[in-house]
């Protein structure tokens, strides 16, 4: 599976008073959409999109365990340390899907809303795992799609399509449910070819080992 990151252009920020007299911070806009040729050319069914986004609110929003990052991660895992806010809503507004992110009181939540209330003009990025199949010259996304996180928070909505291309998107990703998190197929068949080697054939190849992960490393940061 892929890695694949949409921007949005915009969200709101909003702020809200409870009973208790604490104010809470929200960001709320446009998430996901659906059945829109985006502009790194891929299309997302609706029927795809909705039965991902039922299942992500079902399992995830419900369980508050929906988190968003500030930045662009480089790979398909949450970073708990990089955690700025954590999705509460997220509903379907025809083909347009809404999100509603409070902001968390973490060290990552505080920067996101000393941005916000500054007046910077933030966007935020979907990031999945799923298949791409071509059709008629646009990049379907297949079934098995699975929502990361509904909304990263980034600086630059308005980023050139290299730049999203950029974020392992050509890296295949395999799970393992043992450690719930996300590897690199290449590292880890990399991995498993190491410890099948004895100590001579490691000894005469760990060059082209070290080499050939430095030209992994090179591809994914182009």
């Amino acid at each position: 599976m892929k890695l694949i990151t949409e921007l949005n252009q915009s969200v709101h920020y909003l702020s809200e008073a409870h009973e208790n007299g604490k104010k809470y911070h929200f960001i709320e806009g446009v998430f996901l959409q659906a059945d829109l040729k985006n502009r790194n050319g891929r299309v997302y069914p609706l029927d795809v999109m909705e039965n991902e986004v039922n299942r992500y609110v079902r399992e995830v929003v419900h369980a508050n365990r929906a988190y968003g990052e500030l930045g662009h991660p480089a790979g398909p895992s949450i970073n708990l340390d990089r955690v700025s806010h954590m999705i509460v809503e997220l509903r379907r507004d025809g083909k347009n899907f809404i999100g509603k992110a409070k902001l968390t009181e973490t060290p990552m939540g505080n920067i996101a809303r000393g941005l916000l209330e500054s007046g910077a003009e933030l966007g935020v990025s979907s990031r999945g795992m799923g298949s791409l199949k071509e059709s008629q010259g646009v990049m379907v996304v297949q079934s098995d799609y699975r929502i990361a996180t509904a909304a990263d928070i980034v600086a630059d909505p308005s980023a050139p399509n290299a730049f999203v291309q950029g974020i392992m998107e050509n890296v295949e990703w395999i799970y393992d449910p043992v450690r719930d998190t996300w590897m690199e197929e290449k590292l880890d068949n990399t991995k498993k070819s190491i410890h099948k080697m004895s100590r001579k054939q490691l000894e005469e190849n760990k060059m082209a080992i070290f080499e050939d992960y430095i030209a992994s490393l090179t591809l994914k940061n182009k």
